[in-house]
């Protein structure tokens, strides 16, 4: 098995502050083993809650690799996570602004330099009030398209239950279960070489989330909602 990633000052301290966090959950892991031990690689996730990103640093540190998350750009303006988002390689995202394209390149560049970018193609947490994804963007189809590593669909559940984004409540105890659920990488070799349009991209952007959904309906034991809206979100 590959050595630790090396990862640096800032990812120690992000580390130092993320461990504490995930502990407030109990982890359980699935399919970790699908998780590259080196190499470039995209992670997509779904987005529950505003805990994800430290339980889902801590998942991925778990497997000796060390993430760099696409966030909103406002992560990148915080004054306590700011120093520890940019110093581990957190990558700002810019939407609606004249820096927009700045993100992508960002994301593209990491990727060709051998690292692991994690990605929530929601943007933000989900308005569905029973948790499902809802609202993608067509950013992640173009890193998946444009680069040739694996992308790997991951569902986590349980973050919700501690500290949920529509109520605002903040409920550590007692301690809930947060489940990850890693699948096969997925197969994009049919859309590889052609025109990247947008139909492709809203097409390959909904052929990953779909994979996200069902790994998600299998933690939860539950079918998910037959008009579950598409992938509408532009770049």
């Amino acid at each position: 098995m590959a050595d630790r990633e090396k990862g640096g000052f800032w990812v120690g301290a992000a580390a130092v502050l993320f461990y504490p966090l995930s502990w407030m959950g109990r982890r359980v892991y699935r399919g970790g083993e699908r998780i590259p031990r080196q190499g470039p690689a995209l992670l997509v996730l779904n987005h529950v809650s505003h805990l994800d990103p430290a339980v889902d640093a801590v998942f991925v540190h778990q497997h000796k690799r060390v993430p760099r998350f696409l966030a909103k750009d406002s992560v990148a303006r915080a004054p306590i996570f700011r120093r520890i988002f940019l110093g581990s390689g957190g990558i700002p995202v810019y939407r609606g602004t004249s820096k927009a394209g700045d993100s992508l390149r960002a994301a593209h560049q990491a990727l060709r330099e051998g690292k692991m970018v994690v990605i929530y193609p929601e943007g933000t947490i989900t308005r569905d009030p029973t948790g499902w994804p809802k609202r993608s963007y067509t950013g992640v189809a173009r890193l998946a398209l444009e680069n040739d590593v694996p992308v790997i669909p991951i569902a986590r559940w349980g973050t919700e239950r501690i500290w949920n984004g529509y109520d605002k409540k903040f409920r550590p105890l007692p301690r809930k279960t947060v489940v990850h659920s890693v699948g096969d990488p997925i197969d994009l070799s049919a859309y590889r070489g052609g025109p990247v349009g947008g139909g492709t991209l809203r097409e390959v952007t909904d052929l990953i989330m779909d994979e996200v959904v069902r790994l998600l309906a299998e933690i939860r034991g539950e079918q998910p909602p037959a008009d579950r809206p598409r992938a509408v979100g532009g770049d």
